[in-house]
């Protein structure tokens, strides 16, 4: 019996980096697990079926959460689907990186429309199961960087620091009805996204971190885990941050 036995979460993002490891980490913990993502349809049918290998109920949606509507019909889709809607993982995200006087309008709204509105949609969308059930855990991304800025990401550290105040928010909202929320905030995490970069700049970033290395994505998935299984009945409208130290 796996820590999630019997939970069904939705994960948005999760066809690479850290939402794949959540998704993998889920299912071996025995959730049945929905997830979305957007334009990387094959590995999203590939995660699908190495999902599906642990023994649980696995399906993927290729929706955008960014899409009030979207998020709406994904929602009632899964709850269709799974019948139940126990764990809410918002984890979709991109970067538009710039300095202040080179950002566009554009890149800004991009960022506020994927990163931060993304949420208020699958939480607005989730909250009436999850009200019904009198039972739920949601659990936002954040960021470090949401918590301590970072140059040429004003537009990125503001939609993560968004979603912290969002965060906090809820969890006062629905706690009288047994809807924890929290979020978890990554520090310098290795993924796909990382392996571009110069090695250089990479192992700089690693030296300056407290514990000399990144993070792993499933260090992250291990404090997903640990949000939606119940061992955690008790913390809502906490911030979580697993940064090795980089920010304390």
């Amino acid at each position: 019996m796996g820590l999630l036995s019997g939970k069904t979460a939705l994960i948005t993002g999760a066809s690479k980096g850290i939402g794949r490891a959540i998704a993998i980490k889920y299912a071996q913990e025995g959730a049945n697990v929905a997830f979305t993502y957007l334009s990387s349809v094959e590995k999203g049918q590939a995660l699908e079926a190495e999902l599906a290998a642990f023994g649980i109920k696995a399906k993927g949606y290729r929706s955008d959460a960014s899409d009030f509507k979207a998020a709406e019909d994904l929602v009632n889709a899964v709850v269709a689907d799974f019948g139940a809607l126990d764990i809410l993982i918002n984890n979709a995200g991109i970067t538009r990186d710039n300095l202040l006087m080179r950002m566009t309008e554009e890149s800004w709204d991009e960022i506020m429309n994927v990163n931060l509105k993304s949420c208020f949609n699958t939480v607005k969308a989730a909250t009436r199961t999850m009200m019904k059930a009198k039972s739920g855990s949601i659990i936002n991304m954040t960021s470090v960087v949401g918590a301590k800025g970072n140059a040429g990401q004003a537009n990125y550290a503001a939609s993560k620091a968004g979603i912290i105040g969002f965060t906090k928010s809820v969890a006062l909202e629905l706690g009288s009805r047994n809807i924890r929320c929290n979020a978890i905030a990554p520090g310098f995490i290795e993924t796909e996204m990382t392996e571009v970069l110069d090695e250089k700049t990479v192992q700089g970033w690693r030296e300056a971190i407290p514990m000399k290395r990144g993070g792993k994505p499933e260090e992250i998935a291990d404090a997903c885990v640990f949000l939606g299984s119940d061992m955690s009945t008790y913390i809502s409208g906490q911030v979580l941050h697993v940064n090795g130290a980089m920010y304390t």
